[in-house]
């Protein structure tokens, strides 16, 4: 399979030399007390471990990564990407599995660190597409996101495995031993893996908040556990490479939402992400806190505020919730909304609030509006939108650039070396990321002291394999994307989008005609939809034009394919000479 190539020393870094000491099993004396006591992983020199990222290293998005050795598998997240302006009528974009579901017979299980859509979003297509039942592993809201995710698509009798920092389980020739890492939702972990052929930890999505709200630090004893048992390779969240210092901890975001808050003179809607619990438990602690009632809308927000405080991640009363449909017996200056659309999304329950068309909610002139989140690079124009239509209100309207109403979930630079300097890796692979912040995160890894030749910038299949003897790069596998275009999974292609786009940027004209012989018969019919232009004079002309282009072809002798040709040719021709626009054309000729 051919794959692009690019000029970058990382990322053709093919290593078969031999390592100085490799690493050994863990002692069970080093597991934490709670931790399952299993027996350690023998290393075999003849055993080789193949890592494959199907996903998540070409975006902010659709992780997925396949650990294989001999016949064992195992899947690390299975997560989805929504669409940008380019990608028309597409609803998610999920990584092309296809690979996965080849060697299916191998998959011993899917390891999940949190539930973040970004890292469970593919989960439903995936598990539908299986032929057999494959046991998912991960903490307990992690399981909860996902139950719920299986009910919406009809998946029954899922096997889940409820686990907790700490744990250890041996999944074929593999060991999985799990860390707690902070983030912006609960219940995320990172992943050390021992197998025959060498060991791997994987970050998750992680920062180093030493103060998080619900008082859950990364693991940096377990992680320097790992690293004292040896570390082969280190797979890392590369999101914030490109952010200088240190990522501010979440607990900076509670005060001055309070302080927002306190001062507004009507209501307050506050959109975030439907998953970022932390930040929800933070608006609703500023809302108590402010004498405020809280109103929770949005169908995924509601869902996922729901589970939460059903499993003990969100603390908040009964008597501070509201019903949305109690809104107009409060006054709005007692109100907080919590709400979807942080992103701009046209269906949004803050989109629909902007312009004028939720169901219940109205936001009027002096109300506040909160973005606490970070646009999604591609999401910036339609936010923008959603500010504007407020601002034309009257709405007084926060995001990061006006106040510290948002801080990331994961780390940044100073953070990723800290990382890398306590794992102390003899390999390196960054992930999670678009190219620029691999290559970012790689060169932190050069400057905190791995080898060049041992860091592996990696396209979304391309095969790393681990061995006693070295590190190297292998031919890689299917790659790809699969679109999820309502119903339909899979049957939308990269053509079909570049067609919409052409309809919605050029719009579209159609030929209809008749040929007999080395004539066109009876009246040439042209028919132009979104195309900027006198329409009378133009259709003239264009039917002349096509007209006289086929006569032309016909008495030279052809056949029909090419006199479609000649008819399109020719109508692009006038068309962007007319109105220097190109159209998608359609040619319909019959011969009779």
């Amino acid at each position: 399979m051919s794959k692009s190539k690019h000029t970058f020393r990382y990322k053709h870094a093919s290593v078969n030399k031999v390592r100085p000491k490799l690493t050994k099993g863990a002692e069970n004396k080093q597991l934490p007390q709670k931790a399952k006591v299993r027996k350690p992983i023998q290393k075999d020199k003849n055993a080789k471990l193949r890592i494959i990222p199907i996903g998540g290293v070409d975006a902010i998005g659709k992780n997925m990564t396949i650990f294989e050795c001999g016949e064992h598998m195992i899947m690390h997240d299975a997560g989805c990407m929504f669409p940008d302006d380019a990608q028309r009528g597409i609803d998610l974009i999920l990584p092309d599995y296809g690979y996965v579901l080849d060697n299916q017979s191998k998959l011993k299980a899917i390891l999940i660190t949190h539930g973040h859509e970004d890292h469970i979003g593919c989960l439903p297509y995936l598990i539908k597409d299986l032929d057999k039942t494959v046991p998912i592993y991960g903490t307990k809201l992690t399981i909860g996101l996902i139950k719920v995710k299986f009910e919406e698509h009809g998946i029954k009798n899922a096997q889940f495995h409820e686990i907790s920092s700490g744990d250890s389980t041996n999944i074929g020739c593999f060991q999985a031993n799990f860390f707690t890492v902070n983030h912006s939702i609960p219940g995320g972990v990172g992943i050390y893996l021992q197998t025959p052929a060498g060991n791997i930890l994987h970050t998750g999505d992680f920062k180093l908040d030493t103060t998080p709200i619900d008082g859950e630090i990364t693991d940096f004893s377990l992680i320097s556990k790992f690293a004292k048992t040896g570390i082969d390779v280190l797979m890392s969240d590369s999101t914030n490479s490109l952010i200088k210092e240190f990522t501010p901890s979440e607990a900076v975001v509670g005060p001055v939402l309070e302080q927002i808050i306190d001062r507004a003179p009507g209501k307050v809607i506050i959109a975030s992400f439907a998953s970022h619990i932390h930040r929800i438990q933070q608006v609703c602690d500023a809302a108590v806190a402010c004498g405020r009632k809280v109103v929770v809308t949005g169908r995924s927000m509601i869902q996922n505020t729901e589970i939460a405080r059903k499993l003990g991640y969100l603390h908040v009363s009964d008597d501070d919730i509201i019903d949305a449909y109690e809104l107009s017996s409060i006054p709005s200056d007692e109100v907080v909304v919590l709400c979807t659309g942080s992103q701009g999304e046209p269906l949004s329950a803050l989109a629909r609030m902007a312009c004028g068309n939720h169901k219940v909610i109205s936001i009027d002139e002096g109300d506040t509006v909160i973005l606490s989140a970070t646009p999604v690079p591609g999401n910036e124009k339609a936010v923008d939108s959603v500010i504007n239509d407020l601002s034309k209100i009257g709405v007084d309207v926060y995001d990061k650039t006006r106040a510290l109403v948002h801080v990331s979930g994961h780390g940044a630079s100073e953070e990723l070396k800290i990382m890398i300097a306590m794992c102390d890796p003899y390999a390196f692979i960054p992930v999670h990321g678009e190219a620029q912040h691999l290559l970012a995160h790689a060169r932190l890894a050069d400057e905190v002291g791995v080898d060049a030749n041992n860091i592996f910038v990696c396209d979304n299949g391309d095969v790393i394999e681990l061995s006693t003897s070295g590190v190297k790069r292998c031919d890689p596998v299917q790659s790809g994307v699969v679109f999820v275009d309502g119903l339909s999974v899979g049957d939308t292609s990269e053509d079909v989008i570049d067609q919409r786009s052409q309809l919605s940027d050029g719009g579209v004209a159609v030929i209809s005609g008749a040929i007999k012989g080395n004539k066109v018969i009876g009246s040439l019919h042209v028919s132009l939809l979104g195309v900027s232009g006198d329409e009378n004079s133009l259709h003239d002309d264009l039917r002349r034009t096509v007209i006289g282009a086929l006569n032309k072809a016909l008495k030279k002798g052809t056949d029909m394919n090419h006199l479609r040709k000649v008819a399109k040719d020719a109508l692009l021709s006038i068309l962007w000479e007319r109105t220097n626009q190109r159209p998608m054309v359609v040619v319909n000729l019959t011969e009779v």
